[in-house]
């Protein structure tokens, strides 16, 4: 009789009749307790049923009867890894491996639970036993290559990807991956390549679409950009960061009021989105709505009030609408987060400037140009507090500084001749000006009016030149 239960019940096994062969098996092993591979197969038919902590207790009672009972050690850990028990799973296929060093698949499977840990090193040492057991496992190949591009140890991910890739060719995630890597390296274009291969692959992969978008956009290539942002959202309209991609190309095209709703779609299905709301700010300045863009900024440090980004474009923000403390004080909170931030140092002198605060506006301008020292705005301006002091030799010095990384730079040009202006120095004053009306025609007009040509004004050489200009 029990022979035939036996053979019945492990016939509806094979047949993945599994809650009859549960039924038989029950019955088994309450009529042979002792049967190891009676509950072994308990266990087993437990777990496809996904009853996982009935599968261990049945694991557990073959391994009392047969400690070294390696396949049990293995399916136990298999279970608990599906019940996210990564230290027990991972204890688990330790005792499989002292039984049976060469099982594959357990240092495989130990590797993925390291690496649900975030223990990469140790998951990819795991996965270099389980290639050497078995060169051909693409899957090993894949999640190592993952695990190194989580490291930052790009080249080699790649190389991992490729080795994937030259035994299963059409293995759409390592194709992803490659391009994920080659993204992070700046190699946006051999990235989309990789990306069209996942695609030919699975079309319907919409985080391929969505970063072959990205790497279009760091190309400057905007319009095929969103265009790949839209292949995304048709698979999956509910994509937040499609929805936000395709808000920064279309601001980055000068498309702001498209922008604008292309990130309210992505604040619909993630409100707490920062960079969203962050970037909707910029579209909104850009179109000059200042006060809307200051509220879409105050969103964005609501949930990342330690973003430098938002703080300097409210900054911005409240600068370009006159509200100069209150733009330091944004400015002031973007450096306390990002000491190293050479625009929100200069944007900070200058509106000190503005304040008629020049000492200071000069130590802000000294701080940017520590940091990025071949930044002409912040020489040009550090002269223009150095002119509004009288310092205008130091003043002059410093537009040179700026002209020598920028030959083309008008306002450098223009101050300049200012300084000579007020120095009495006709010739110096209209040689520049010249050079200023050259790259730029609006500061002919400027010169009529401006008063620091007062005292030059009169005299016929600059009656003469402006006449002539």
């Amino acid at each position: 009789m029990l022979p035939s239960l036996a053979g019945f019940t492990l016939k509806l096994y094979e047949l993945k009749r599994y809650r009859d062969a549960l039924k038989g098996f029950n019955r088994l092993v309450s009529l042979l307790p002792q049967w190891k591979d009676g509950w072994f197969y308990q266990g087993t038919t437990f777990y496809y049923l996904e009853q996982y902590q009935e599968a261990i207790a049945s694991y557990d009672k073959a391994l009392e009867i047969k400690p070294d009972y390696h396949e049990a050690w293995y399916n136990r850990g298999v279970a608990l890894d599906d019940l996210g028990r990564f230290e027990q799973a991972i204890a688990s296929y330790d005792r499989a491996l002292e039984i049976k060093p060469d099982k594959h698949q357990a240092w495989y499977n130990r590797g993925v639970a390291l690496g649900n840990l975030g223990r990469l090193e140790e998951a990819i040492a795991s996965w270099d036993r389980a290639l050497e057991i078995k060169p051909d496992d693409h899957q090993a190949w894949y999640n190592r290559g993952v695990a190194l591009g989580n490291l930052g140890r790009l080249e080699e991910a790649i190389a991992s990807y490729d080795r994937a890739l030259e035994i299963k060719p059409d293995y759409h995630q390592a194709w992803y991956g490659r391009g994920i890597a080659l993204g992070n390296l700046g190699r946006f274009a051999e990235a989309i390549a990789s990306y069209d291969r996942a695609l030919e692959i699975k079309p319907d992969k919409h985080e391929a679409w969505y970063s072959r978008g990205v790497a279009l956009g760091n190309l400057g290539r905007f319009e095929e950009a969103i265009a790949s942002y839209d292949r995304a959202l048709e698979i999956k309209p509910d994509y937040p960061d499609a929805w936000y991609g395709r808000g920064f190309a279309l601001g980055n095209l000068g498309r702001f009021e498209q922008a604008i709703a292309s990130y309210d779609r992505a604040l619909e299905f993630k409100p707490d989105y920062p960079d969203a709301w962050n970037n909707r700010g910029v579209a909104l300045g850009n179109l000059g709505r200042l006060e809307e863009a200051i509220a879409s900024y105050d969103r964005a440090l609501e949930f990342k009030p330690d973003d430098p980004e938002a703080w300097y474009n409210r900054g911005v923000a409240l600068y370009n609408l006159g509200r100069l403390e209150e733009a330091i004080a944004s400015y002031d909170r973007a450096l306390e987060f990002k000491p190293d931030y050479p625009d929100a140092w200069n944007n900070r002198g200058v509106a000190l400037g503005n304040l008629g605060r020049f000492e200071e506006a000069i130590a802000s301008y000294d701080r940017a140009l520590e940091i990025k020292p071949d930044d002409p705005d912040a020489w040009n301006n550090r002269g223009v507090a150095l002119l509004n002091l009288g310092r205008f030799e130091e003043a002059i010095a410093y537009y040179d500084r700026a002209i020598k990384i920028n030959s083309n730079d008008a306002d450098a040009y223009y101050n300049k001749a200012c300084c000579y202006g007020l120095q009495n120095n006709v010739e110096l004053a209209i040689e520049n000006l010249q050079r200023a009306i050259n790259l730029d025609v609006e500061y002919q007009d400027m010169a009529k009016t401006d008063k620091d040509f007062e005292q030059i004004r009169g005299d016929e050489r600059f009656q003469s030149f402006l006449n002539r200009v």
